[in-house]
Parts: C-alpha cells; structure tokens; sequence
C-alpha cells in the first residue's frame, strides 16, 4: 500500500500515524495511507511558511505567474488521472470528478492570470504637493480547512489566490478526502514552489485545525466546513484577531411557479437537489412550488428521481455515486425516518445493497411537507429534497427566505417581472434563474449571507479581498 507523506518547508515528512483512504464505493478499495500530523506538526508548517514569507511576498508577478500557470497546465494534462482518484475517494461520479479536476486547472490557471494584474492606486491628495499611493500587500501566512465534498477544487480555489497575492500557505484538507489535496501539493513541489511557501499537514480537524485556528504565527484562517465549526472558528480568530473567511452550510430554495416550463424546471431541480449525491452547500434541498403547477411537478420530479442510477461512481452508467461514508449515510438515514415522523410522504430514501460493500442511498422526495418542518430547516447533505406547495409568488419569496441560511437561491419562470423580483429579494449570496442552484464558475464571487458564510468572498477577483491588506501611502518631495 501506498503510503503518503506531508510537505513541510519543501519536503515530504511523516508523522508516522497513517490512516486509510476508503473508496466509499466499494470499501475493500483502499485509497492509499496517509501519515496525520498534530499541533507539533503545526509549528514546523508555520515556521517553514514564516521563513518563507518574506521571499514570497517579494516574488515578481512574473515568478507567480509561472508557478500557477504551471500547476494549472499540469492538472489539467492529468485530469484523468486526478478524476478517477476524487470519484474513489469522495464518490463523485467519474465525469464529475473529472469535471472537477478541470475547475481545478481553471482556478490555478485564472489566478496566475491575476498575479499580472494586480494594481493600485495613485490619488491627488487634499493638501498641495502630497502624493498619495494606495496598495495591497499579502495578509502574511493563512491556514486553509477545506471539506470533503469538493476535495481538488475548494482547496484550489483557497490556495490559488492565496499565493497568486503573495501569501504563504499551510493547507489541512479533510480526513475523509485526503489525496487531492496531497496531489496537488504534489504538484506545486514539481512546478518548483519554493520551500515553505506552500505546506501541506494532513489530520483531525480537532488537532491539525484547532492548532492553526489558535496559532499565533497564522495571519488568516480560510474555512469551509459545517456550521458548528464555522462558529466556533470565528470565536477562535476573533479573540485573537484573526482575519478569517468562512463558508458553511446552506438550506437552499429553489422556486418553481406556475409557467416555468417543466422540461427546464425538472432538470434544474433533479441537477442542484441530487447529483454529485446532494452533498454540496448550494444543493437544492427546498423545492417551493405553486400550487398550479405543483401536481404535474410533483408527477414529473417523481419520475426523474426514481428513474436515476445509483451505483459505483467509476460506473459510466452511474448518475448517483454513493454517500461519502457510513456516519454521512446513517445522518441521512436518520433525516428519512425523520420525515415520516413529521408527516411527510417520503419516495426512495433507503439504504441500497448493490452487490459491492458501499455506502449507497436511494434519492428521497419529501412530499407534503411545510417549511416548519426540521426536514426544511436542518441541512441534510445528502440526497434528499423537499417540495412544499405554496399559493403564489409572494408566499414562495418569503419561504424561501424563512431560513437561517442565505447561501443560494433559484427560481423557475417564465416571467422577467417575477424573475427580477426573486433576485432583488431573495435573501441569498447567490440567485439562480431557471438553473440549478449549484453550479457556479470560477472567475466570478462566490458566498453567501446570514448563517452561510462569514467575511469576503472567495473566487474571481473578489478574492484579493480577504488575501490582501490595503496600504496607503502619503509621499511629501520637499
């Protein structure tokens, strides 16, 4: 078995501690064994990053530029390659895990692009012959947590800006997905990243995490994971004032009214509730749909969701991949029997025995239920939709945002008034119009509010926001 090291200061260091990486498609696949850190660990990525720093934030555009660029090439003449590891260890299916990697390859590739681009400004002051330059430089040192559901691109799209704007960086992926965070590091030390500027230390979040949220040689801590830990991160890096970005959960509505065209409608909702198997934080897991067209939605959405494939996510006929792991699954089992206890009428939804030991769920349509309902209040992450009937485009707009989270939002119509007012009043980062609500490029801010996300926005040019701090300086010639 293949064992995997971390990368500290440039080079490949194990902790001893190895722990397996399980393909939840079939669990006699193991991935690879991958050596964990702890707060020691933590120390050296940090004082390998810190010594690097100064090189870093001093590196022409140009010596940016080319490391990115490089990294992103090479991603993307390994997409096969890289693919096929993100579908055994997360789930996704082959195409999506492909997909993914190509997202990858196009973030490391757009922020090479913005190494080039970086500007200020040059600004007349209010009293005569000053000068005044308004500049950004690196935050210094950041500690990136990323989830598992999008193993190869959140840790891309944290990463890539973060040295694109001078930054050191000390990346913990999770547990569950380790080996693309590892390739990618793999990668950056093949494309010449010079030593320390990027580290990678795999672990538990209770100790690799803890130790960079409350290290006091981190300047930034970048996080997207579960509500719980969000908050409790954003305590941390208060305290000790911490710049800090985060990402959670989502409960995300997607409205259906009375003339969306079923044919775009069914599809958009099947896509953002089910695939990549419901576990991503834009999914669409409320579908809010008017009580003229709720009938034919219902019958139709009833076919599409028993019709999918579920199976190994290295399948080509597999639409569904298995559930990212046995506690996930039995979460998501539990949120089923859950329904039925609240009154729902409840189609698929149980545990699948397909011939290969895996963690494989049915998709599940709550039907009949109400936005009360703790169905439609907790975040599920698995694949399970709700549909709740409502009266008409005013009661869906205040469904919808009758929520704690403000990630993303969708609706399905065929009116440019009703499309305008759903965007302008959705309480939401993001509004999707007759699209899925996940599903988002990479050049352009992703985020959301209320309970979803905390801080700048990440992706596209937003980013310099969080990566950078503003400098200005007044000039007197004399």
């Amino acid at each position: 078995m293949t064992k995997h090291e971390n990368l500290i200061g440039g080079k490949w260091v194990s902790f001893g501690n190895y722990h397996d990486n399980i393909n939840p498609s079939d669990t006699s696949d193991v991935i690879g064994s991958y050596s964990y850190g702890d707060a020691s660990s933590v120390d050296a990525a940090v004082e390998a990053a810190r010594a690097a720093q100064p090189g870093w934030r001093n590196a022409t555009p140009q010596a940016r530029h080319d490391l990115l660029d490089a990294v992103g090439n090479t991603i993307a003449a390994r997409k096969d390659e890289i693919g096929r590891l993100l579908s055994r260890e997360e789930g996704k299916t082959l195409a999506e895990g492909i997909g993914e990697t190509m997202r990858a390859s196009q973030v490391f590739k757009f922020f090479a692009g913005e190494c080039l681009r970086q500007s200020g400004d040059l600004q007349a002051s209010v009293r005569p012959d000053i000068d005044i330059e308004v500049t950004r430089e690196p935050v210094g040192v950041v500690g990136i947590v990323t989830p598992w559901n999008f193993p190869i691109a959140i840790p891309a799209w944290k990463t890539a800006p973060a040295l694109a704007y001078g930054n050191c960086v000390i990346l913990k992926p999770a547990d569950l997905t380790p080996g693309c965070a590892h390739m990618i590091a793999q990668i950056l030390d093949e494309c010449g990243c010079p030593p320390g500027v990027f580290n990678l230390v795999m672990g538990r979040g209770s100790k690799v995490g803890e130790a960079l949220v409350t290290h006091p040689g981190i300047d930034a801590i970048s996080f997207t994971g579960s509500v719980a830990t969000g908050h409790h991160i954003a305590e941390a890096c208060g305290k000790s004032r911490k710049k800090v970005q985060l990402e959670m959960g989502g409960k995300n509505p997607m409205v259906v009214l009375n003339d969306a065209d079923l044919s775009v409608a069914v599809p958009a909702c099947l896509n953002g509730t089910f695939f990549s198997t419901g576990q991503r934080c834009t999914a669409s897991s409320r579908l809010i749909v008017e009580a003229g067209i709720h009938d034919a939605f219902v019958e139709a959405m009833t076919k599409a969701v028993t019709d999918l494939k579920v199976g190994n996510a290295l399948d080509a006929s597999t639409q569904i991949g298995p559930v990212v792991d046995e506690k996930q699954l039995n979460s998501n089992l539990a949120y089923v029997d859950l329904a039925k206890k609240e009154g729902a009428e409840v189609i698929g939804g149980q545990r699948l025995e397909l011939g290969q030991t895996g963690f494989y769920q049915a998709p599940a349509l709550f039907l009949g239920t109400n936005n009360n309902m703790r169905i439609n209040r907790e975040e599920i992450f698995g694949p399970c939709g709700s549909i709740l009937k409502v009266s008409d485009f005013d009661e869906a707009l205040a469904v919808a945002n009758d929520t704690d989270f403000g990630l993303s939002a969708g609706i399905c119509t065929a009116s440019l008034k009703s499309a305008r007012d759903f965007k302008r009043q959705a309480q939401a980062g993001m509004v999707m119009v007759n699209l899925p609500t996940a599903g988002v490029d990479y050049h352009v801010p992703f985020g959301g509010s209320k309970g979803s996300s905390f801080g700048a926005r990440e992706q596209g040019r937003y980013a310099v926001e969080f990566y950078t701090t503003v400098k200005t300086s007044y000039i007197y010639a004399g």
